[in-house]
């Protein structure tokens, strides 16, 4: 069985047999068809661990869709970009202004360059530069939860900070997440920077390690409850096979096309989730 698989399947049981229902407290999210509070069961801080070395951590009990999960991560890491004309799909669409933009957020903050001893430079060119020059550091991170920024940023940063470290020849990466919708954005996520993992230890001349993820809020909406517990039940399958353009050598040359899956046959969900906003 692929091992995402079998980490889901226990996340899940874990937040509905032990985890909090906010059910009779005030919540933010609502439902977008009525308007009604989206209530959710948690759990505090899951902590998944991914050695990509033995497999891709993509789910097969039901579809990832993932052309457009790395579409969006080069659209935040690589095109650095806020506006969602510059995405092929339209998962922020709820959240763009009249031109697109969703503020200072996500792909703005990569983007702001700063400055550093070594010049002027933004924080995905100072993890390339670091990566090259001093893969030994302990000080090669990003962080896009920018206080001064919040109150520009249509939706608060929910992964916000990736800390890379280089064991020996391997890249290790732990993503922290403040809030995670397990049931929409869990996989979705995991597979984004698992794929940003490999990116960055191609063009650095490295081997992939683990990529540890951190949900410091790992919930459920209340009526994703029965799909979810549907899903869980779907037979497992075994991970397919991550296929990258060996040839690339530099980070911005990456498209969606230097990706594919090898082997990878899983179900749709076969209906529409509710969506909370």
């Amino acid at each position: 069985m692929s091992y995402a698989d079998k980490i889901f399947k226990q996340n899940i049981e874990h937040i509905l047999n032990d985890g909090f229902s906010d059910e009779n407290l005030d919540v933010r999210p609502h439902w977008a068809d009525d308007n009604a509070p989206a209530h959710t069961v948690k759990a505090f801080c899951i902590v998944n661990r991914y050695d990509l070395g033995k497999e891709f951590p993509i789910m097969t009990m039901r579809y990832t869709n993932f052309r457009a999960a790395v579409d969006e991560i080069l659209w935040i890491w690589q095109k650095k970009s806020n506006n969602v004309h510059d995405l092929n799909s339209h998962i922020w669409d709820a959240w763009a202004d009249e031109n697109g933009s969703i503020g200072k957020a996500y792909g703005y903050q990569l983007g702001v360059k700063h400055q550093y001893k070594e010049g002027m430079m933004d924080q995905v060119d100072r993890v390339l530069y670091d990566l090259k020059h001093n893969p030994q550091s302990r000080r090669i991170l990003t962080n896009i939860y920018v206080h001064q920024d919040l109150h520009e940023m249509a939706l608060y940063p929910c992964a916000y900070s990736m800390t890379f470290n280089v064991v020996g020849n391997k890249l290790n990466a732990i993503l922290n997440q403040r809030s995670n919708d397990m049931l929409v954005a869990n996989n979705w996520n995991v597979v984004q920077y698992a794929v940003l993992v490999h990116m960055f230890a191609q063009v650095s001349g490295l081997e992939v390690g683990e990529l540890v993820h951190v949900i410091a809020d790992a919930h459920i909406y209340d009526r994703h409850i029965p799909i979810v517990k549907e899903v869980i039940e779907r037979p497992q399958l075994e991970a397919p096979r991550l296929v990258i353009d060996q040839s690339i050598t530099n980070f911005y040359d990456f498209t969606v096309d230097s990706f594919r899956l090898e082997g990878y046959d899983a179900p749709k969900l076969g209906k529409k989730l509710p969506v909370a906003v």
